[in-house]
């Protein structure tokens, strides 16, 4: 009798187990979805410059050594002017590069209804597909219709019509069928690995904007690369942008805020925060304060400081150009710092979920940047140089 009721107590006890277990793995499946189209918003001029600002502008990055065919170097000799010139057009191809994929909501598989012939049920016992191969045509913009056995003909369903433009009008890369890369188990394996732009890169080729798997997926990166903190991963690639955007749009922009301060971004962790005010409409008096940081150096003139430190000779204002190189900050970003720092702990104060966690990586930043601004002062004090501003 008492063995009997042991082994109903496990019996229980394994039941409750397995409830929680298929409990846990339900919730974490659950991704967060767009409630509304992100499309006014993403698409909002302002809200674009924002997220083009955080998603910085690295050369290294951007035009990193990757696997080619051909792998060889040119050397030219150039003048200054024709160097500079030269690296105005290696910006403006970087900002290409940058360019962010469109944030759209999903399209609703609606299969609408052209006509019902009657006349024609039962002509054949199997569907005709007709398929649009006009030369020049957008792949979005393809019709493909087919017709029923009852005589009916209607838009062709998502996937049919996906299936049958790659089919007719193959686009490079794209697999008529799922890659196998996409499977759960095999994504899950992709993102323990955090290869988060490799995901990302053939997610674009493989599907639409406003397909259903391409927003679940993308949603899993996001919510993947948040859990494990990798934020810096995606900075300057065209991914970044829609990342940021998906966590202002989700109200979770915390620990990439807390990344920000952290590697002493704390221009763009303001810009961040105007973002998510202008997204949620909060009342916030930010005007001047934004207009301060638009008076700041922009994209282009950040990546020229690259090639001014390099081409210019060395003179008086070389030593001072060293002390910023050595310091990692001029007179100017020690201004703006206060500025960001200030806008950011009010955010801290009203408006953040993890304030613990953020005051303190605040804390600590305003305690390296006094070290940094006294030893900025006192090197340029010993070499009797005068601050820029």
């Amino acid at each position: 009798m008492v063995l009997y009721s042991q082994l109903n107590l496990l019996n229980k006890i394994r039941g409750t187990l397995t409830k929680s277990v298929f409990r846990t793995q339900a919730i974490k499946s659950v991704t967060l979805e767009y409630d509304k189209d992100p499309q006014p918003l993403f698409t909002n001029p302002e809200i674009q410059k924002l997220l083009k600002s955080i998603t910085q502008l690295d050369l290294s990055k951007i035009f990193r050594r990757s696997t080619s065919k051909v792998n060889s170097v040119e050397y030219k000799f150039m003048t200054t002017e024709q160097l500079e010139d030269v690296f105005r057009q290696t910006v403006e191809r970087a900002k290409l590069q940058l360019e962010m994929p469109p944030m759209v909501k999903v399209r609703n598989d609606s299969q609408k209804v052209i006509s019902v012939d009657k006349a024609l049920k039962d002509f054949s016992d199997t569907k005709f597909v007709i398929t649009d191969v006009t030369y020049g045509t957008r792949q979005s913009e393809r019709k493909v219709i087919v017709r029923d056995t009852d005589g009916t003909l209607h838009h062709a369903p998502m996937e049919m019509a996906k299936r049958m433009r790659q089919l007719f009008v193959p686009l490079e890369g794209r697999k008529i069928q799922t890659p196998k890369m996409f499977e759960e188990e095999n994504l899950q394996r992709c993102l323990e690995d955090r290869k988060y732009e490799f995901i990302l890169n053939r997610l674009l080729v493989q599907y639409e904007p406003d397909e259903p798997d391409f927003h679940r997926i993308s949603s899993k990166v996001y919510e993947h690369i948040n859990e494990t903190k990798e934020f810096d991963q995606l900075r300057s690639t065209r991914h970044f942008g829609p990342m940021a955007f998906f966590y202002v749009w989700h109200k979770c922009i915390d620990d990439l805020l807390n990344d920000m301060i952290k590697r002493d971004y704390l221009k763009n962790g303001a810009e961040l925060i105007i973002l998510y005010y202008k997204m949620h409409s909060i009342k916030e008096d930010y005007a001047e304060f934004s207009k301060q940081l638009d008076e700041y150096n922009s994209l282009e003139d950040l990546a020229l400081k690259e090639l001014n430190k390099s081409i210019k000779s060395k003179s008086n204002a070389g030593i001072h150009s060293e002390i910023e190189t050595a310091i990692g900050k001029t007179a100017k970003d020690f201004q703006i710092d206060e500025l960001c720092v200030k806008f950011i702990e009010k955010y801290i104060t009203t408006y953040a979920l993890k304030k613990v966690l953020l005051e303190l990586g605040i804390q600590t930043l305003k305690e390296i940047n006094a070290e940094k601004r006294q030893l900025y002062e006192g090197l340029s004090k010993a070499h009797g140089v005068q601050n820029v501003n």
